[in-house]
Parts: structure tokens; sequence; C-alpha cells
């Protein structure tokens, strides 16, 4: 990291649970009142005392969202730490509603790898969009933010929005190659969250409604650190796939009797409270899919974080399930390699953390299949917070917004 950023250890990103607990405690004081009236400003990346910057640890769900939401509403009444909770329930509502509708990400995917193939045909697209991902448009704002992203692996969800539209409506490159920068770069990517966010910045999740990026806006909300000439004045909604009808959810496993290995992935590197109380796991692998996130791969913060995270969450399993050694599994060869991890464990059973939709569930599915054919099932274990929140993310986020409450009580929450 150059020094570009020179003061941005004042969010310690190190990949480790005691970290992110250590960075949840700190804000605990800040996610009623404070977090409500600061949230929407961006200060610079040396200044994140307004916003959590919880997202990469809750992405790998290092940290999870009930202990987020359960923070919040120990220290406050819900009412007061009402815009904290359903920041940390826009990530549930996203993952739900894609889990509904799986055929937009097939859909993006799609779309992205012709845009690949646009980039290698066309020398005006390929070079407007090295322009904007090497931050060299000439709009301040955008090329901060864009180098910032590349060095950091984090940015502040308004600069996101601001980010996307200028990318969208001003710069008017594909909305694939934008969302596939963010993928490439983000600490806490995630398939849903990213793929739903930039279609509705461009009118295609809430069709017919755009976000766009106005100068006066971003003044007051960066403190004057940017004043952006050239911006678009209008955000047509875009032409792109329209939002399938509602589908059927695929439901978690149990878990089961018997001996039993786990495979920890970045979908869920909490495999200590994955285990029922009393339950035994005689071996553990982990996984990280970083670089299958995009075709260019993982970025260098990006990978780093999962990398990482993972290692993090092994030896913390290692340790409450008192095995003698993990396993690190390669994506390369990772059904092969894996098959071969379970075989020797000598369990009938591998259980993993639920994989939503995105680019680790082919993977398990692939596995899942393979390890049949040996007689060894793969069982997906879902969260109860998923199970509770997902069946209320079937259109927009005021039908999973109301029953926040609800849920919470269900969960043994405070409300």
């Amino acid at each position: 990291m150059d020094d570009l950023f020179p003061n941005l250890d004042a969010i310690d990103f190190t990949p480790t649970r005691e970290a992110g607990l250590k960075r949840l405690s700190a804000f605990q004081s800040k996610m009623g009142r404070h977090y409500a009236a600061e949230r929407n400003s961006d200060y610079g990346p040396d200044r994140r005392t307004n916003v959590s910057a919880l997202s990469p640890w809750v992405r790998t769900r290092t940290l999870l969202e009930e202990e987020l939401a359960r923070t919040a509403v120990e220290k406050y009444a819900l009412s007061t730490a009402e815009k904290f909770v359903q920041e940390v329930c826009w990530r549930t509502y996203f993952k739900g509603w894609l889990e509904h509708r799986p055929g937009v990400w097939t859909a993006y995917q799609g779309e992205l790898a012709r845009q690949m193939e646009m980039l290698e045909r066309n020398a005006g697209l390929r070079t407007a969009y090295n322009e904007a991902i090497k931050g060299r448009t000439g709009i301040d704002c955008f090329d901060a933010w864009a180098r910032e992203l590349v060095e950091t692996g984090y940015l502040h969800n308004h600069s996101r929005m601001w980010f996307a539209s200028i990318w969208l409506f001003t710069l008017r490159l594909p909305l694939e190659l934008g969302a596939d920068f963010f993928l490439q770069h983000l600490m806490d990517a995630d398939a849903a969250s990213n793929t739903c966010s930039w279609r509705w910045v461009g009118g295609l999740h809430t069709p017919g409604k755009t976000y766009l990026a106005r100068p006066s806006n971003i003044r007051k909300y960066t403190d004057g650190r940017f004043d952006p000439k050239g911006l678009a004045t209008e955000a047509p909604p875009l032409n792109g796939f329209a939002n399938p009808g509602v589908g059927t959810l695929l439901g978690g496993d149990a878990w089961p009797t018997g001996d039993v290995a786990m495979l920890i992935t970045e979908e869920d590197m909490n495999g200590e409270t994955l285990r029922p109380a009393g339950e035994t796991v005689k071996a553990i692998a982990g996984v990280s899919f970083a670089d299958t996130r995009s075709p260019h791969g993982a970025g260098v913060a990006a990978k780093s974080f999962t990398e990482g995270a993972l290692k993090d969450a092994l030896a913390r399993a290692k340790q409450a399930f008192d095995v003698n050694s993990v396993t690190l599994v390669g994506d390369e060869g990772f059904v092969g390699a894996a098959v071969d991890w379970a075989r020797a464990s000598g369990a009938p059973v591998v259980v993993t953390g639920f994989a939503p939709t995105g680019w680790g569930r082919p993977q398990l599915d692939a596995l899942r299949g393979a390890l049949a054919a040996h007689e060894i099932q793969l069982l997906y274990l879902q969260r109860e917070w998923d199970r509770a929140f997902w069946p209320h993310a079937k259109k927009g986020f005021f039908g999973l917004k109301k029953k926040i409450p609800t849920v919470l009580a269900e969960l043994g929450l405070p409300v």
C-alpha cells in the first residue's frame, strides 16, 4: 500500500475475529442517533468514525449479523438503533432476494462474459474502461474512489452509489463491467449485495427507479472534499435483464447424527457456532474461492482479507473442535482434493455453511455430486438468521424492514 492513504490504519482491517470484535465494541456507542445522523457522510479513508466498517467481517461471517444487531439493541432501544439494524438487514435482504431469483446472477454472468469480449474487440470501450478503473477520468471524486477501492479494498456505502451512478450515467460504461470491478476489489463483496445494488442504481432492481449522483450532494456529504464537474444531469433507466418471478427458496439441512467432517468456506467462517452444543467434528478443511469471483480474479486487498479470514477461521475451529490438524484445500482442483480429504477423514457426512447464490455455490454443488459417488453426504447448514429473514425478501426492502422487530424477537434479541 502506497502513500495515497497514509492514515488507513485508523481502521484495523486485520482479518481475524478478534480484530472484528474489537471494532464492533469500539463502535457500539455510535450505533444510535450518531449513526443515523452521520452514516451518509464519507469523510475519507482516514476518518471512518461515523460508520462501523464491519462489512468485511460480516461478509465472511467472521462476525455474524445477529451479533451486530444484538450489540446495537443491548446498548439502545431498537427505535434508537433502527438505522444501524436496518443497514445490517440490507445485506440480508439482498441475499434473500437473490435466493428467490438466482437467474439474475446467471444473467449477470452471461452479460459480463459478453462485455469482456467487447473489451477485446472495441478499442474505444477498452480505453474508457481502463481510464475509469485507473482513476484517470478527470472527475475528482470518481478518480479518488477508484484508487481507494483498488488500494484499500473498501469504499463507503454512499460513495459506492455515487461511483456506480457516475459509471453508468456520466461515463456510460456497461453495468456488468462496473459491478465486476467492485467484485474484484471489495473485501466485503458478495454476489447478492453487489449485483442488486448496481441494478438498483441503474433502475433494474426497482424497475424504473434510478440513482443520480449530484455534485451538490457529493460536496455536502464529503465535507467539501470533492467538487465534481461534468456529471450527468439525467439518469434514464437502463435496458437489461428484467426481474423474474419469485422462486422457491432452497432450504438448509439439519445437523446429522454420527461422525462429521466440516468444510469452511468464505461463505461462513464461523464454524464453531455452526455446530450445535455437544456435537463433535472429527476433521476440518477450508477453501477460499476468492479468485473465482471475477474473470480477473480477486484484487490484492480482497484476496488477502479472504485468505487471512480463512486462516483465522481454521485456527479457531481447530481449537474449538480439539482436532489435531486442519487441511487447506486449494481452489484449483478443489473437487478432487476435497473428495480425497473427506474420504481420508472417514466421516460419512461433510457439513458446510450454506452458500447463497454466487460464485461459491457451483463449486459446492459439484463437490456434493462427487462426494455422493463415494457415498458421502455434503450438507448445507443454514443460519437461523437467514431462515427467519429470507422469506420476507420477495419484493422490496420495505416488506422485510417492517418484519425486523418480529424476527429479532423470534431470534431472542431484546426489542
